[in-house]
């Protein structure tokens, strides 16, 4: 990782991702979620004071050691015991049917191997656990993709890997999963392009 990724870019995304027009879609995803609970590209930690408090423990998987640095006051400052990796979802240290629940927010777009991350997902998920996730990516309407397409290596450099393009509702279900809710939208005020939201909830069949 060089200083963009490591020192400018972890800033970058606390920002612009504590913004109260988010708040409502993480309340959404964590609304429910208990147990021992696995989050994939947990960021900054932005998610922490949304957990019920039926959470007992939650382990969180995120490569960039920028924003585990960033992360550490909002670990601190919750009363969820937060087990820390500092890896990327394409293989997971923990073993198979371990969690209840498996949490995803505007991570899915920046995994390259997203496909290998959601089987790895599936794979520590107890049977008929939950996989609970708000993601952005591929618009329905041809106008809005053809942008997202024209866009996409331009938002791979500043988005530190961020994809543009990506149908999260397919990658969940080829991974094995089985959607039980399923919401899709695009967010207000934001640029079409970047903001056609999916919201869902899965559960290994």
């Amino acid at each position: 990782m060089n200083l963009y990724s490591q020192v400018i870019f972890p800033r970058i995304l606390d920002w612009t991702m504590s913004s109260s027009s988010l708040v409502k879609y993480r309340q959404q995803v964590l609304a429910g979620i208990e147990g021992d609970v696995l989050e994939i590209g947990f960021g900054t930690g932005l998610n922490l004071p949304y957990y019920p408090n039926a959470v007992r423990k939650l382990a969180v998987v995120d490569p960039n050691p920028g924003a585990n640095r960033l992360a550490q006051r909002r670990i601190a400052a919750s009363g969820i015991e937060v087990e820390v990796h500092q890896l990327s979802g394409e293989a997971l240290p923990m073993a198979d049917r371990r969690f209840d629940c498996a949490v995803s927010t505007w991570t899915l777009c920046s995994i390259p191997k997203v496909e290998q991350a959601l089987q790895e997902i599936r794979r520590v998920l107890k049977p008929g656990g939950c996989f609970r996730f708000v993601e952005h990516g591929l618009s329905p309407d041809p106008k809005v993709r053809q942008w997202q397409h024209r866009l996409n290596p331009l938002q791979k450099m500043i988005g530190d890997g961020c994809n543009l393009n990506r149908d999260m509702a397919a990658l969940v279900a080829e991974a094995g999963f089985e959607i039980v809710e399923l919401e899709q939208l695009y967010l207000e005020n934001t640029p079409q392009f970047l903001g056609y939201l999916y919201r869902g909830a899965a559960v290994k069949a």
